[in-house]
């Protein structure tokens, strides 16, 4: 549920003379006005109109900087807080549903849940106290490995050593599934141990133990759009929608921004895209960022979380409207199609027949590269595994996103591989030279959350203000780490480890 999430993961010289950040010398502009007289001028290129993007241009305008551009690939603000109609009311008219993020921090009742495997409807409820027993010991591990500066592990191993060990136990596996991939949107093996611990006690622990499921009609990014509002006018000329950016050019004294009706200079830019996007090379980069920096976005993960949506006729819903969560426990392959929700309940949308399950990572790629047919009589089987065949009806209505081949998003969040230092994060946040990056993955703590991508954009464009405006206490470069060095040094490999050759014999091959 991590993007999901609004609980739930920032925002100098010119030719020989030094100048200060925000200081373009004359000459210099003069310079680059001849060379590129066709382009767009501003002193900030905001790339992008999500969260990040929003709250970057918003912090800009608040410490009165309000020569900016906003560029979005899309034709609406909000990025991967995004909606779509669905379904029918008894009106005719149709219900709006959440693609994308979809929480908000604050209630939802998640002791709500009925299990089931392919024989229907079977009690094991009792597997969820004993993954939180194990869960309780492995939290704890976590915040040692933190504070001693140990070697971080899988969440897996992690997991194992607190004594949960669901093996082929398939109930066991949708009980997992439940309580951390619909989380995270990755499994266990593939998620570091110490920081999923802290992504989720920062949260979870500063400000609420729960969610909120959003279900306003007029779209989760509602909210968005009213922060953007604030400083921007309608039909403002500095919003440029529908502008698919190519490619950025960049050094130390402003960034050059390519689409394909024009191009921007800007003395600064903030590239809010998302690790996915900065992953696919879908935008060149001109010089080639930086070996550090490359690092940093290949080395973390873009996980995919798919909602797939169905409505049933209101006189043939099947299932309990007064539970929130039905978990399936395939008897073969774990997470498939496991988490269903009702929207058809007291305080969601009553009376819709609108049920929902959700997938993620494999089962994710899987259903998008699929045809809708295909993945619907998946669906359906499931249900009728769960409810018998002759209680299941064909939906009225079926549909779902396919955020791994989105070329504006190419995923839903990003996770944190095990074995991950903080300083490899670092190097994903970190600015080059005038280019800076924000967004829900370049949050240490909140990766992965909505605030996440919230807070590192007020960041950004705070300090980017400061450099705009000469604020050398303001005006501070991330720190960035293009060395890394492993935790064995040199001589520990040796045979006392097991080390008995070395990898590194060239004897039988030409120099």
């Amino acid at each position: 549920m991590k993007f999901e999430q609004w609980n739930h993961k920032l925002l100098l010289l010119a030719l020989a003379v030094p100048l200060r950040p925000g200081h373009a010398s004359p000459l210099h502009q003069q310079a680059r006005d001849a060379v590129s007289p066709t382009c767009k001028r501003t002193t900030v290129a905001v790339l992008g109109a999500g969260t990040a993007g929003i709250t970057a241009a918003q912090a800009l305008t608040n410490a009165s900087v309000h020569d900016f551009l906003i560029v979005e690939y899309n034709d609406v603000i909000g990025g991967r807080v995004a909606h779509t109609t669905f379904g029918v009311k008894a009106d005719g008219s149709p219900y709006t549903v959440e693609l994308g993020a979809n929480w908000v921090q604050g209630y939802s009742d998640y002791s709500s849940i009925e299990t089931f495997d392919q024989t229907g409807a079977v009690n094991y409820t009792d597997l969820l106290d004993t993954y939180d027993n194990a869960y309780s010991v492995l939290e704890q591990d976590a915040g040692y490995i933190l504070s001693k500066n140990l070697q971080d592990r899988s969440y897996r191993a992690g997991l194992s050593l607190s004594g949960w060990k669901p093996g082929k136990n398939m109930q066991a596996q949708a009980t997992e599934w439940w309580q951390f991939d619909w989380e995270y949107g990755q499994s266990p093996e593939e998620s570091s141990e110490e920081f999923a611990i802290v992504n989720y006690n920062t949260t979870f622990y500063q400000y609420s133990d729960a969610n909120n499921f959003v279900i306003d009609q007029r779209g989760f990014n509602t909210f968005i759009k009213g922060e953007a509002s604030t400083f921007l006018t309608p039909r403002d000329p500095r919003l440029l929608l529908n502008t698919i950016v190519t490619k950025i050019s960049h050094n130390d004294t402003g960034v050059t921004i390519y689409y394909k009706d024009g191009c921007i200079e800007a003395d600064y830019a903030i590239c809010t895209f998302s690790l996915g996007v900065l992953q696919n090379d879908v935008v060149k980069f001109s010089p080639q960022l930086p070996t550090w920096k490359q690092e940093g976005i290949e080395t973390f993960s873009m996980a995919t979380y798919t909602k797939i949506f169905l409505q049933f006729p209101k006189d043939k819903v099947f299932w309990n409207t007064s539970t929130q969560f039905f978990l399936y426990a395939d008897p073969i392959e774990r997470g498939y199609y496991p988490v269903f929700q009702s929207l058809d309940g007291p305080g969601f949308l009553p009376g819709s027949g609108i049920l929902f399950v959700t997938v993620v990572s494999e089962q994710s790629y899987a259903a998008e590269n699929q045809d809708d047919a295909t993945t619907k009589a998946q669906v359906l089987a499931v249900l009728r595994d769960m409810y018998g065949a002759k209680n299941v009806p064909e939906p009225t209505a079926f549909m779902y996103p396919r955020w791994s081949t989105t070329p504006w998003a190419f995923g839903s969040y990003s996770n944190w591989p095990p074995g991950t230092s903080l300083e490899m994060h670092q190097n994903l946040r970190a600015n080059v030279g005038r280019l800076w990056f924000a967004g829900e993955h370049t949050h240490s703590e909140y990766y992965g959350f909505l605030h996440g991508a919230w807070f590192e954009g007020q960041k950004v464009g705070g300090t980017i203000a400061g450099c705009v405006k000469g604020n050398k206490k303001v005006c501070v470069e991330e720190v960035d780490y293009p060395m890394l060095r492993g935790v064995t040094p040199e001589a520990q490999y040796d045979p006392a480890n097991g080390w008995f050759v070395t990898s590194f014999q060239t004897v039988g091959f030409d120099d």
